[in-house]
């Protein structure tokens, strides 16, 4: 293991060892009630999440910890009876999903950021009156319609909703449904913010870390810095910067072309330059704080070792998407290289997507986003296998507050997870979206606090929902009769 992801993980450890000190020196007050010492001990052994429940009652903690738990529930009689959507205005557009049952259950999923909210609709037929619990049945249904990147937002969005669903039913939180947790808060990593001075962007980044909590810090580190220097790129001149991926229509330009098929090269000039960035932005944050980066635009492997190799002294956490993630040779070729860690995995659809790059060991950490790699259950299992070879999982996450939560469950559950990403971290109205039914805050000082109530423990707020809807669908969880019927025949053997 590369000695920066050990160092984390050590940190990650210490953490989480001052978390159960705290419940430890609780048991032990003689001012604590015997009530209290022995459901702490019990909830301790059980797995039920403490962070945020250390002031409360246990009446009121099994009060909040049941809010939302339908006592007329009964599982095996439940049936899926609706599937509606609204459309929020996070990061473009980002639909979160309802899946409502003939019990009053619902449960709440999300397709992913940039996706088409059809991926989802198309599958209301598929699943019409089938007992949500019945997740991996359905899970095996459906992924054919899943693909890489965006294309799998549909069911993936599903999958969050049947655990929130089942966890509802059965009155227990989502993480002990994927077989208990192994921590109670979840570290998360938030951007660098961008300065318009050396002053601003100290000030900027020492209230990320000191003011919001933050512990984990990532930052771009773009050729698109080096368009404006002279001689600090070769044949530049269709780079179109960041936004040049997101125009599927411009084929000329370098910002949607793969990364092998543009010829961009860094030269030494450009190189200093990027490395310059690296050490000021190390020199604002400090050595104690993990700094990942990401988004350095669009050239081949020999440049990403150039690059990787003119950073090195400053011990970045990892390395992003430097090529496209299924070039696993190339990750290979990178990986040997460098001692920096380097990640992929945000745009994999299933554990079957991410095994080439794990068997051969081509990146140190896989990065999977749980609303394209299969939704919970599967991105444990894809951190699991991860983890059978020595290889660490960290969490792309970009989206409203629902996938963050199902991203939460499956950290919480999945051991040799690093830290979640939190794309939304300046968007004021962002953690509104939702509250948590067991009381707690989403956030907290950097981390999010393990839900204890069933399901993925959120509500929606409904009127701050309808204030950030798209400005071209305001429709909120209006009827879908029109995707109710299923048209075609999908077994695909013969």
């Amino acid at each position: 293991m590369k000695s920066v992801i050990q160092q984390i993980a050590d940190q990650n450890r210490k953490l989480e060892s001052v978390e159960k000190e705290a419940v430890k020196a609780e048991i032990a007050n003689p001012a604590t009630t015997n009530n209290r010492r022995n459901f702490l001990k019990k909830t301790a052994m059980g797995g039920l999440a403490l962070g945020g429940l250390m002031h409360l009652s246990i009446e009121d903690t099994i009060a909040q910890t049941t809010a939302s738990v339908s006592r007329a529930s009964s599982p095996s009689e439940l049936k899926i009876t609706d599937m509606r959507y609204a459309m929020t205005s996070v990061l473009g557009q980002t639909a979160i999903i309802r899946i409502d049952t003939n019990q009053g259950i619902y449960g709440l999923g999300e397709v992913r950021d940039g996706a088409d909210v059809r991926y989802a609709l198309m599958l209301k037929s598929r699943i019409l009156g089938l007992n949500p619990c019945n997740v991996e049945m359905i899970f095996k249904i459906i992924k054919q319609f899943g693909g890489m990147g965006r294309q799998a937002g549909g069911v993936c969005g599903v999958e969050m909703a049947l655990w929130d669903i089942v966890g509802k039913a059965y009155g227990v939180p989502a993480w002990q449904l994927l077989g208990g947790r192994y921590r109670d808060k979840i570290r998360l990593y938030a951007d660098t913010p961008e300065g318009k001075s050396h002053d601003d962007q100290v000030a900027k980044i020492k209230y990320r870390i000191e003011d919001q909590g933050y512990t984990w810090l990532k930052m771009d580190l773009s050729i698109n810095e080096l368009k404006n220097i002279p001689g600090a790129l070769v044949n530049h001149e269709f780079w179109d910067g960041a936004s040049g991926q997101y125009d599927l229509r411009n084929y000329t330009g370098y910002g949607n072309t793969k990364h092998p098929f543009t010829q961009i090269q860094i030269t030494d000039k450009g190189l200093e330059e990027l490395a310059k960035i690296a050490a000021e932005t190390r020199d604002h944050i400090g050595w104690d704080i993990p700094i990942s980066t990401d988004h350095y635009g669009h050239f081949d492997l020999n440049n990403g070792i150039r690059l990787g190799k003119a950073i090195e002294k400053y011990r970045l956490a990892w390395l992003e998407d430097i090529v496209s993630w299924e070039y696993a040779d190339q990750w290979k070729t990178m990986t040997d290289a460098l001692e920096t860690p380097t990640t992929t995995g945000e745009d994999i659809y299933l554990l079957h997507g991410f095994k080439p790059l794990i068997d051969i060991h081509a990146v140190d950490i896989i990065h999977p986003d749980l609303a394209t790699s299969g939704g919970l259950l599967e991105t444990k299992r894809i951190g699991d296998y991860a983890e059978e070879h020595g290889i660490a999982m960290a969490m792309h996450q970009a989206g409203t507050p629902v996938s963050f939560m199902a991203n939460v469950h499956c950290a919480a559950a999945t051991q040799n997870f690093l830290a979640l990403e939190h794309h939304s971290v300046d968007l004021p109205w962002w953690e509104s979206l939702v509250k948590m039914t067991d009381g707690n805050p989403i956030i907290k000082k950097g981390f999010a606090p393990v839900p204890s109530s069933p399901g993925l423990g959120i509500e929606l707020n409904e009127d701050v929902v309808k204030e950030h809807l798209h400005a071209k669908d305001k429709s909120f969880f209006a009827p879908t009769e029109e995707w109710n019927e299923k048209r075609s025949h999908d077994r695909i053997w013969s």
